[in-house]
């Protein structure tokens, strides 16, 4: 067990900021980021036993980091879902407030243009917004993102193809717009 602590720790100090630059370029959201990262490092601590090695510690903690980001997503999704539908929460304002964009890596006077980016990532599919984002945001190469992602280099090569001209022509309508009413 202290073999595991000590290998713990050394995952935390080598890969918090990496959990909780993907969660935010998920969640566009501080605070939502620094829940998922703890929650991933809990995740992390209670798997330790169970990693079988087959990939490596940073892929692993990709995968963990994505599917609790998506599942945090689907979750927050539900429960809008269900006020909606009559179900009052004991807080309606979590519900009826859109979410903020909050990241800290964009400049101030281009927050609006990043939101409007960060919105139209937010419609494409699970599969083309993980591509895209480990490819564009974090840098990632093809075969890295097929390891975590676990698809064939050709489906990742497809799925970030797909995305950019998604996101091309979606993004153009609403630049065209945007600058309209500015």
């Amino acid at each position: 067990m202290i073999e595991n602590q000590s290998l713990f720790e050394k995952l935390y100090h080598d890969y918090k900021t990496l959990v909780f630059n993907v969660a935010l370029n998920y969640l566009q959201h501080v605070e939502d980021a620094e829940e998922i990262t703890q929650d991933v490092f809990v995740k992390i601590y209670n798997s330790l036993d169970n990693f079988n090695q087959k990939s490596s510690y940073k892929t692993w903690i990709y995968r963990i980091t994505i599917n609790q980001c998506l599942d945090y997503i689907k979750q927050k999704n539900s429960q809008k879902r269900l006020f909606i539908f009559g179900k009052k929460s004991q807080n309606e304002q979590e519900y009826l407030n859109t979410p903020t964009f909050e990241h800290p890596g964009i400049l101030m006077e281009n927050k609006e243009e990043a939101a409007i980016l960060f919105e139209v990532i937010n419609t494409l599919t699970e599969n083309q917004k993980t591509a895209f984002l480990l490819s564009k945001l974090d840098g990632l190469s093809n075969p890295e993102i097929a390891d975590i992602m676990q698809l064939s280099i050709s489906s990742v090569e497809s799925l970030v193809f797909r995305a950019k001209a998604s996101l091309q022509e979606k993004l153009a309508a609403k630049f065209t717009n945007y600058h309209k009413k500015k």
